[in-house]
């Protein structure tokens, strides 16, 4: 949909027809040459960006038009519609359905090239009219399978561009039409001819060869690769779905008196509605009647619950932890906190270009170079006087060997064994576009709630008063703590039971909103909370307990204190305890060139606590959710590649803005979606784990790559020659697949680092 802000208007474009990170370039070129227009193009989530002058005549017709005019598709994408009635087909249906094609012609290829392989490599099989049965079944994997290859070399093509899809198309093209040329007018098509298993080195005119499983084979392994990059490519949107759904459903809006339940979707600014503890509170708003505590971690990276009472502001998703409250909604649907948080996921993936994948790369120049050399091999046979056949089977041969059938195994086969020994050591790795960036990136920004610490309130330390036993304060405080539904009350209670034992249930139990509870336990009248409370007993802190209740807020801890029968008998410290193996993972990002950073949305003291646990010397505090993506952004305007780990929602725009953006699998889903890698475990060691490991990935996709053209690149000179037989092709793509593969298994033997 677009906006428009005083004569420019602003785009969002959904692209389709996308094949390679080259394509999203050239609709990019192509839309920046237009007057008053700035595009942004990314191959990921195949949408375009695109600010253009309204005044000056540009239309949104005319943005899709020149799409078009390249060789693409581009319309308006719906808006999303969080907790609408009908949603519509779900992303999985929708992903599926765009699939289903290439899976289509995949499946069709795979089942139709293993026996023209077969026969072509064994003689055995190869019976008397085994050529044509051959030629039956390549022909619907050269022009039905190998279609989309075909058709964006043909775009790329009237582009003047060369990309891996051209090399294919040409290669395999040429291995056909060769074969049909040899079938039908020259003598390959003779009953009973074979493919002698020999090696020899001899000049043929070509009349008795075909190379059928050449041009089968390459597309099987092509599309099988482009297959499995696609389905990753799939989950690129997955994290604003994943946003969208963490608000409520449904809310009960109070009407006239009555509680009446409504699909979220349908509350208005001025609504009032029922909020019960434990429930999601549906709407940004404010408290009109009720105090409560609510977590807001999930959204503000804050470890300790927010106290809300009567005129306090609520945002919508969080968790209603307390008390029954009711609320005015002041922001409804896309105005929300949620809904912007959607939108600046969504502004970061879109920024976040694509890495143009190696082998496009490399076939820009290759292809050329090939072409060139197919053309000067033809005239340089025709002007030697060796007729014309000879001069086409040198040419043809240059075309069928430069297409290597191993191209299409480099990139998948040591992603797929990356991927399955990253998931046995708890890390998921999301595509082949993830792994170039980890080779550069040198600043780890952690986030500090749930990722460098658990993300739970836990029970730190107790200080007593002079002659009280700290198992009696754990177990009379834990009691009372145990009735509540606070997160502190119940860090407070956890900790108690682990360190007392069982815990008694206490005679009597009062909350007091916003101070603490009290109670009678053992006979004992008890008082568990804010200093406030023991003071309005007319119970004050003793200066030894005061000095460990300051020392602790110092450092950023919460503090219960703990009274009985008029007098204060202990200070607990609660917090977000660090993680125990936060401090190793952080030796371990060092020793791989990175820099940490802790960010956070707590208050200063706390988090520079934490850093100085964990060794971490630069901090950056206090960030609003929407602003961690622009402490991400300042980072990379100064030259440092971006690596990001976080848990929550409130890091799912600063995940997708990053270089590379690391998701604890412990955490939310839209973190886990806007992330490129998932630590399984929720153990940050497995951060640097899982930069090694991609790093060693790529650079087994890399030496694949090299491989994959080197054995070809050899073969190339006898191409020339007109030396080239059938076997030596087929084995040259035998052997370059069969070196990819196990180069690849080497991947296996990654090990995560010994503690």
């Amino acid at each position: 949909m677009a906006t428009t802000t005083s004569g420019t208007a602003q785009v969002e474009l959904a692209i389709g027809g996308m094949t390679c990170a080259s394509c999203a370039a050239r609709i990019e070129k192509k839309l920046n040459r237009m007057d008053g227009v700035e595009a942004t193009v990314n191959y990921a989530t195949e949408k375009a960006k695109v600010t253009f002058d309204a005044d000056a005549g540009v239309g949104v017709g005319d943005l899709i038009a020149t799409v078009e005019a390249t060789g693409y598709t581009a319309a308006e994408p719906e808006p999303p519609r969080p907790g609408a009635a009908d949603p519509g087909p779900s992303d999985e249906e929708r992903a599926d359905e765009e699939l289903r094609p290439l899976r289509q012609r995949l499946i069709t290829a795979v089942v139709l090239a293993v026996p023209v392989v077969a026969m072509a490599m064994v003689p055995a099989l190869q019976f008397t009219y085994w050529q044509w049965l051959s030629l039956a079944l390549a022909a619907p994997v050269v022009v039905y399978a190998a279609w989309p290859f075909h058709k964006a070399a043909w775009t790329n093509a009237k582009h003047g561009a060369a990309t891996m899809d051209t090399l294919i198309s040409v290669g395999t093209g040429a291995a056909f039409l060769w074969s049909l040329w040899a079938l039908f007018l020259g003598t390959a098509g003779t009953p009973g001819m074979t493919h002698p298993f020999e090696f020899t080195i001899a000049r043929t005119d070509g009349a008795g060869n075909i190379y059928l499983e050449a041009a089968a084979g390459v597309t099987a392994f092509i599309l099988a690769g482009r297959y499995f990059e696609a389905r990753s490519k799939r989950k690129a949107g997955a994290a604003l779905k994943a946003l969208l759904e963490l608000g409520a459903k449904e809310v009960t809006v109070l009407k006239d008196g009555r509680e009446v339940t409504v699909p979220t979707a349908e509350l208005r600014v001025g609504d009032r509605f029922l909020v019960r503890p434990g429930e999601k509170i549906a709407t940004d708003g404010t408290v009109v009647e009720g105090s409560s505590a609510v977590d807001a971690s999930m959204l503000t990276g804050e470890s300790v619950p927010v106290e809300v009472a009567v005129g306090d502001a609520v945002t919508g998703a969080t968790l209603n932890a307390g008390g029954r409250l009711v609320v005015e909604a002041t922001r409804v649907g896309s105005d929300t906190q949620l809904a912007r948080m959607a939108k600046l996921v969504e502004d970061a993936q879109n920024g976040k270009a694509a890495a143009q994948r190696l082998a496009d790369r490399i076939s820009a120049v290759f292809v050329p170079v090939v072409i060139a050399l197919a053309l000067g091999t033809l005239g340089f046979w025709l002007g030697t006087g060796q007729g014309l056949t000879a001069a086409f089977t040198a040419a043809v041969a240059v075309l069928i060997i430069a297409c290597p059938c191993a191209l299409g195994l480099a990139t998948p086969t040591a992603l797929m064994v990356g991927t399955g020994r990253g998931a046995q050591l708890g890390i998921l790795i999301k595509g082949p576009e993830v792994l170039e960036t980890t080779r550069r990136v040198d600043t780890i920004v952690l986030d500090k709630t749930g990722t460098v610490t658990t993300g739970r309130m836990t029970l730190l330390a107790v200080h007593t008063a002079d002659g009280v036993d700290e198992k009696d304060v754990l177990r009379l405080a834990g009691a009372l703590e145990h009735s509540s539904e606070h997160p502190i009350a119940r860090a407070v209670a956890t900790g108690a039971a682990d360190r007392a034992g069982t815990l008694p249930v206490p005679e009597d139990f009062a909350n007091v909103p916003g101070l603490g509870v009290q109670g009678v336990v053992e006979g004992h009248a008890v008082l568990v909370g804010r200093e406030k409370l023991l003071e309005e007993w007319a119970t004050p802190l003793p200066s030894g307990l005061k000095s460990a209740k300051d020392a602790a807020e110092k450092a950023g801890r919460t503090v219960v204190a703990v009274a009985w029968d008029g007098e204060a008998r202990a200070v607990l410290e609660v917090a977000d305890a660090v993680r125990d193996t936060s401090a190793e993972a952080v030796r371990r990002l060092r020793g791989l060139g990175l820099t940490p950073i802790l960010l956070t949305g707590d208050n200063k003291a706390v988090a520079e606590a934490v850093a100085a646990e964990v060794g971490i010397d630069e901090v950056i505090a206090e960030v609003m959710p929407q602003d961690k993506v622009d402490v991400v952004k300042r980072l990379q305007d100064e030259g440092r590649s971006v690596a990001m780990v976080g848990d929550g929602v409130n890091d799912a725009a600063a995940l997708a803005r990053a270089d590379l953006g690391l998701a604890m699998g412990t955490g939310t889903d839209a973190a886990i979606e806007a992330g490129d890698l998932t630590l399984v475990r929720g153990d940050l060691r497995a951060a640097a784990d899982a930069i090694r490991l991609s790093r060693r990935t790529l650079g087994t996709i890399r030496s694949n790559l090299f491989w994959a053209f080197a054995y070809n690149v050899a073969a190339l000179p006898l191409a020339a020659a007109g030396l080239l037989n059938p076997m030596i092709a087929g084995a040259a793509m035998a052997f370059s697949s069969v070196f990819v593969v196990g180069n690849s298994l080497r991947l296996r033997g990654f090990r995560a680092t010994d503690g």
